[in-house]
């Protein structure tokens, strides 16, 4: 389950930086630790999670609803609370800069996800997890 979990995570940062690196027309490793945008790695990481605990655990084990409700939790706070918080940066960033403060120590504006990215996340987290408990042994 873990592996399912690690994976999904390297996907999702993985295509995160290349889709960001198409977008701007150059390469940006930089993006694969960041947070936020397209796809959101923590929705695929718990999800990728609770899809393996439900595949080699069954939907009725304590697990699975341990792992759903983390992922329910996580997915929610992603486009809720997170979301809020990077809308407010941008704020705050824009009214430093009207204040004339245009020094690069800028608040960080990518911390959540719109509801796209975090769907998107979850479907990978879910296919990576099929594939990996289709293809490895149970103590993956």
């Amino acid at each position: 389950m873990l592996s399912s979990a690690l994976l999904s995570w390297f996907f999702a940062q993985f295509f995160k930086t290349i889709i960001d690196s198409i977008r701007a027309g150059e390469l940006c490793l930089k993006r694969f630790w960041e947070t936020g945008g397209m796809p959101s790695s923590h929705s695929a990481t718990v999800c990728g999670l609770a899809a393996a605990a439900a595949i080699r655990e069954g939907f009725t084990s304590s697990v699975f609803a341990l792992s759903l409700v983390l992922a329910t939790v996580v997915m929610y706070d992603a486009m809720g609370v997170r979301q809020a918080a990077g809308q407010h940066a941008r704020e705050i960033n824009e009214i430093k800069k009207q204040l004339g403060d245009d020094d690069s120590d800028n608040l960080p504006e990518k911390l959540g996800h719109r509801p796209t990215e975090v769907m998107s996340g979850a479907v990978l987290g879910i296919v990576i997890a099929w594939i990996v408990c289709s293809f490895i042994p149970s103590g993956g």
